[in-house]
């Protein structure tokens, strides 16, 4: 029996339940907002689905939450929609990873969640920000502007140890080099960090509400620009929930050249993060390696898809032009190169002890917290969490290609960086899987705009997020929430800190290789 008709069977008779209705492989229902603690616990602890986006729309009829849940076995989604009168009840005490999506939603919508503990001073600083302006809001044009930069100055980060020898030691959010500005609190006596707090959100673009009104195409521009080092992840992103709206069938031909740009950006963002995490340690030739490497990426990609970072190669459809069998010919012969110099890179760095002490039980990320936050990509994979949206939830010619999972259990620095080195490998084997037999068919599809909303998803290298787009008739973005993977991880990078050293911190965030901008949308 079809998974989601008896999953709609059986939560048809949930109190709160007004409705249901099927749309391709996901199931929307129309309940009360006092039903949906209940319903998200059920799905998660019943059923086993897994957390995948909360997000609000402001209708005419009035706000709207869309809270999403995907199970990684049958590969359905499932939607609660909500209608949003007064308070709502909070659902961070039972789904953990949905504490920053509710804090978010407050500060740009202006809806409160009954029971949440730390409400406001999230992503509108209040420092910065005047009370209730919940930008958003239709309400509110992208033009207007309303946080005043002079209020900034009276802003003192807040000390919650109160013990002696209690020290508050800000990090950031000015930072030397190019690292994207956050502030990272870190308070503890001695040189033991006990408490620390993440603060981002200090170049907050409002990407999303610049998109509002915008045609496709000019979105697919900010959603590519959003986090330029994942630019074909959140092209995918967007573009399938683009393609799912219009029913539009992407040829086979183009779903696989996707998977091989996609794969080809994961082994490039990895090999940044390696190299920075050589850096962090103070290992100057080790960085310099490792960047050499990265760049011999950067001019792979630019000379297979025109641009080193990939841009403008997704869209709608499939492909803006097919890679031409010179192209991806010389892709083949130049991975094999690369891999015996990645092999003998990693063979270095394992051999160097002072690297490997300070990356060893370092930063450690335990099952539990994992599992209590959702991690994603490589953070969770390195604490045993094996989500991976390639194979939970297949897409562009992933279905066929079986990709494998690389998993470590330790969930310290050193798991991290094992995990970085083998989905490199495992990307590499896996365009040469997406190549082999590779149909001769075209590189896109025609796509007619089309009005509808849908979800859009992809295995970013720094993890899985979705996004949600809905358009009119016209193919102008009504809608369009930008997830980012980086959500669920800096939502736990407290914990891999608290209980090191300080001088660890920068290391630690190396490991976790995450992106500032992309959660700064």
């Amino acid at each position: 029996m079809n998974p989601l008709k008896t999953l709609a069977a059986a939560l048809a008779a949930y109190p709160g339940v007004q409705s249901s209705r099927f749309e391709q492989n996901q199931l929307i229902l129309k309940v009360l907002p006092t039903a949906v603690p209940g319903l998200a616990e059920l799905l998660i602890r019943e059923y086993a689905f897994e957390f995948a986006t909360l997000l609000a729309e402001d209708l005419d009829s009035g706000p709207v939450l869309h809270y999403s849940f995907f199970h990684p076995l049958d590969h359905v989604l499932v939607s609660l929609r909500v209608h949003a009168v007064g308070e709502l009840p909070t659902i961070s005490d039972c789904v953990h990873a949905a504490d920053w999506y509710e804090r978010e939603i407050e500060d740009l919508f202006g809806l409160c969640f009954c029971g949440h503990p730390f409400l406001g001073d999230f992503v509108l600083h209040d420092d910065v920000w005047p009370e209730a302006v919940a930008p958003m809001r239709r309400r509110i044009s992208a033009t207007t502007p309303s946080a005043d930069a002079g209020r900034a100055a009276t802003w003192q980060p807040p000390q919650q140890l109160t013990e002696p020898g209690s020290v508050v030691f800000p990090v950031g959010p000015v930072w030397g080099d190019y690292t994207e500005a956050g502030l990272y609190v870190l308070e503890g006596p001695g040189e033991q960090i006990r408490l620390a707090h993440t603060r981002l959100f200090y170049k907050y673009r409002a990407v999303e509400k610049v998109a509002e009104g915008l045609p496709l195409p000019a979105a697919l521009l900010l959603a590519e620009r959003c986090s330029g080092n994942a630019a074909v992840a959140h092209g995918l992103a967007i573009c399938q929930a683009a393609e799912s709206i219009s029913h539009t069938v992407v040829p086979e031909r183009a779903r696989r050249l996707r998977v091989v740009l996609a794969e080809l950006e994961r082994m490039r963002y990895h090999m940044t993060v390696l190299a920075e995490l050589a850096g962090s340690t103070g290992l100057a030739v080790g960085k310099a390696m490792g960047q050499e490497l990265e760049e011999f990426l950067l001019r792979l990609a630019a000379r297979i898809g025109g641009h080193r970072y990939l841009f403008g190669l997704i869209v709608p459809g499939g492909l803006v032009r097919d890679l031409s069998t010179d192209s991806l010919a010389l892709l083949d012969s130049e991975l094999l190169l690369f891999l015996a110099r990645l092999r003998r890179y990693r063979r270095w760095l394992e051999a160097s002890s002072s690297f490997l002490d300070r990356i060893e039980e370092m930063g450690v990320l335990d099952a539990a917290t994992s599992e209590r936050y959702a991690t994603v990509g490589p953070v969770g994979r390195a604490s045993g969490r094996g989500q991976d949206l390639r194979c939970s939830l297949p897409y562009a010619g992933y279905a066929g290609l079986s990709p494998i999972v690389a998993l470590e259990s330790e969930g310290d620095g050193y798991a991290r960086m094992r995990i970085f080195f083998d989905e490199i490998q495992n990307a590499c084997a896996l365009i040469g899987a997406a190549l082999d037999g590779l149909p001769a068919d075209a590189a896109a599809a025609a796509w007619q705009p089309c009005e509808g909303s849908a979800h859009g998803w992809a295995e970013a290298p720094a993890g899985g997020f979705f996004d949600w787009l809905r358009l009119d008739a016209s193919g102008h973005v009504q809608r369009w929430s930008a997830g980012t993977p980086g959500y669920r991880n800096w939502h736990a990078f407290h914990r891999a800190v608290e209980g090191n050293a300080f001088q660890d911190f920068p290391i630690i965030m190396a490991s976790f290789g995450l992106s500032v901008a992309e959660t700064d949308r």
